[in-house]
């Protein structure tokens, strides 16, 4: 995510209270069936996630009408029991469910605040797969949290946008809401004739029948759920080929065609092409770029395979790429290879961050070593860059003091070690979630040296460091 100049802070998800759920089983009585725990257990998103089950995939179908903001979902989820299972969890909010089976039999479901809990009609085994599938339907809504904002499903004057950081997807389908649990996508969006609707990944075959279309799209890169978009409205969508990738990019109508949105998001291969021979090869199967018009989307969000661009930062009237490059990089570092909890966000944006240092020196600007000075003279060493506190999860620590550790990092190991190491970081790690013990440990075996005092100077002491 990359903020907007023009709003203090972004539009966000938000975190929600859920029950907690009572054990049925006694100290270690391992083999028993018991309730899967109603919470990732990260405190930056309270409520959030579920345990007892890892999703391996996602298959939506949704059906929208904008007129009368009305949404109609069948959701099936496909996972395995981490521990034997009698009951689980799904974050859903505000939509109301009609049926839930598990594995083709009818299970019984209850709401709990935003959880959905679902008991099987039996219980299931450690490492059952299973299939559960929900029916649901309602007037889907944005969430507000006081401390990091609101996002969720926003209602449109000519459609939707579901998208914010670090949850939105439990506005519109009924998932396990943490990063930690990644999964593959197949959604199948119907609207009515005439009106864009597009997602994440691949696009599939799209169909018409009775004054509806269906836009089918496909993501089979594991994908953290806040990941998760739809965009539906009136937008100028273009598509190609880039690298042997399909490409797909839309811009809202009621942008110039060829304004700085549009030329911006334009540049999306290149940029990807350049970001490519630093950080490694690109991992996912689609390329692409949506440039909304809505003032309340007040900052970028790396969306997989397609981010999404709110309106602030083109309004300068000409092109911004530092905030294409800023969202590609996450492709690398956020997406595919994914926070395994948020106290580790600089992971993210520390690297998507440096990343527009790296562009701006391509692009005849300032160097990376000029950004770097720069923002050492100006830094507060007070606020850290790992476990910043939820209210700072999108603070300038996280993203400025994280592009320093990174650059730091480079001057220490020189430019061969520092390049070699991400791009082995980003193939080694790639599709999985990470934290921050496991880049140190990893940048440690990759340069063969000892880098723990370093990090720990950079990312969370309290006194400027001395400079590399």
């Amino acid at each position: 995510m990359r903020r907007s100049p023009h709003r203090i802070r972004p539009a966000l998800a938000v975190a929600v209270a859920a029950a907690v759920l009572v054990g049925c089983t006694g100290p270690g009585d391992d083999d028993a069936f018991r309730p899967g725990a109603a919470d990732a257990g990260d405190p930056y998103v309270p409520g959030r996630g579920n345990g007892g089950y890892d999703v391996e995939a996602y298959r939506l179908r949704v059906r929208y009408d904008p007129a009368t903001d009305r949404l109609t979902g069948r959701a099936s989820v496909t996972a395995t029991a981490t521990v034997p299972l009698s009951r689980f969890n799904l974050d859903l909010i505000g939509l109301d469910v009609t049926e839930v089976t598990v594995a083709g039999a009818a299970a019984t479901h209850r709401r709990d605040g935003d959880e959905l809990v679902v008991t099987p009609p039996r219980g299931l085994p450690r490492g059952a797969g299973f299939t559960v599938e929900v029916a649901y339907a309602g007037v889907p809504t944005a969430v507000r949290d006081g401390e990091l904002g609101s996002g969720g499903w926003l209602h449109t004057a000519d459609g939707a946008i579901a998208l914010g950081q670090p949850e939105s997807a439990a506005t519109w389908f009924p998932v396990n809401d943490h990063p930690s649990d990644k999964a593959r996508y197949d959604v199948e969006v119907t609207v009515p004739d005439g009106t864009e609707a597009l997602g994440n990944g691949v696009p599939g075959e799209r169909t018409s029948a009775d004054g509806w279309t269906t836009w089918r799209w496909r993501e089979d890169a594991p994908m953290a759920s806040y990941l998760s978009t739809l965009v539906i409205g009136d937008y100028r969508v273009t598509t190609g080929v880039h690298a042997g990738r399909p490409t797909v990019t839309a811009v809202a109508a009621s942008l110039p065609a060829d304004g700085p949105a549009a030329r911006s998001v334009a540049r999306t291969g290149e940029i990807a092409d350049f970001l490519a021979a630093r950080f490694g090869p690109y991992p996912f199967a689609s390329y692409g770029g949506i440039a909304v018009a809505d003032d309340r989307i007040g900052y970028a969000l790396e969306t997989q395979s397609r981010p999404v661009y709110g309106p602030g930062f083109f309004r300068a009237g000409r092109p911004n790429p530092s905030v294409v490059v800023h969202e590609l990089a996450h492709q690398w570092f956020g997406d595919s290879v994914s926070v395994a909890r948020w106290q580790d966000i600089w992971l993210n944006e520390g690297f998507a961050t440096y990343a527009e240092w790296l562009w701006a020196e391509h692009e005849g600007g300032r160097s990376a070593q000029q950004a770097f000075e720069a923002r050492y003279a100006v830094t507060d060493w007070s606020e850290p860059s790992v476990d910043p506190g939820r209210s700072e999860m999108f603070g300038d620590a996280v993203y400025q003091r994280g592009a320093l550790a990174v650059h730091a990092l480079r001057r220490t190991v020189g430019d061969e070690t520092f390049f070699r190491l991400l791009r082995g970081w980003t193939a080694e790690w790639r599709d999985r979630t990470a934290t921050t013990d496991d880049f140190v440990g990893y940048a440690e075996r990759a340069a063969g040296r000892p880098l723990r005092p370093l990090f720990d100077a950079w990312l969370v002491g309290a006194t400027a460091p001395a400079l590399p």
